[in-house]
């Protein structure tokens, strides 16, 4: 590959990591052509970006970006591809059913997902049950709504009894 081809490929690399917030660093040199193409149709359908990669030119790309990368330069080894998401478990969830279906490669080598680095297939299970920064934002809204739809609630509920007893004892003094 000539140096000018290099730089082109490293300024694209950099460019998709800039793009998306999370990656994750997988090993599929295994597959054939057919799991493979299923792979890259999974990755399409859950919007994560897949590309295969040289590992000199994604360490370099992963130099040019803020951020200390140092702890993934170790997996950069080996054949490697790239996936991209904008929704931090959604490679890890798509690796788990497609490994699932048919117990075959993509294998987790590492993966930078919310700022923070993950190494090893063995931190597959927490990647896919992380939530992403919306989903958080969700939850916490969600836990400071509930005490106020108790107390609404409850004093709903409290009219409601309330106007049930004033109409009972209504109807026995005009009876």
């Amino acid at each position: 590959m000539r140096k000018e081809d290099k730089s082109i490929a490293i300024a694209k690399i950099v460019e998709t990591l800039k793009e998306y917030p999370n990656f994750y660093l997988v090993e599929t040199a295994g597959l054939n052509a057919e799991k493979t193409s299923d792979l890259r149709r999974a990755c399409a359908k859950a919007e994560v970006k897949l590309m295969v990669v040289k590992n000199t030119l994604l360490h370099k790309a992963l130099e040019q970006l803020e951020g200390d990368f140092t702890e993934l330069y170790p997996v950069l080894a080996g054949p490697t591809s790239l996936m991209c998401t904008q929704v931090a478990n959604a490679p890890a969830k798509l690796i788990k059913d497609f490994v699932k279906k048919d117990d075959v490669l993509p294998a987790l080598k590492a993966a930078y997902v919310e700022e923070t680095v993950y190494l090893g297939a063995d931190q597959l299970d927490t990647l896919a049950t992380i939530k992403s920064k919306n989903e958080l934002i969700a939850d916490v809204v969600a836990l400071l709504q509930s005490p106020a739809k108790n107390v609404v609630s409850a004093l709903t509920s409290g009219g409601t009894k309330l106007h049930g007893i004033l109409e009972t004892l209504s109807k026995k003094e005009e009876a």
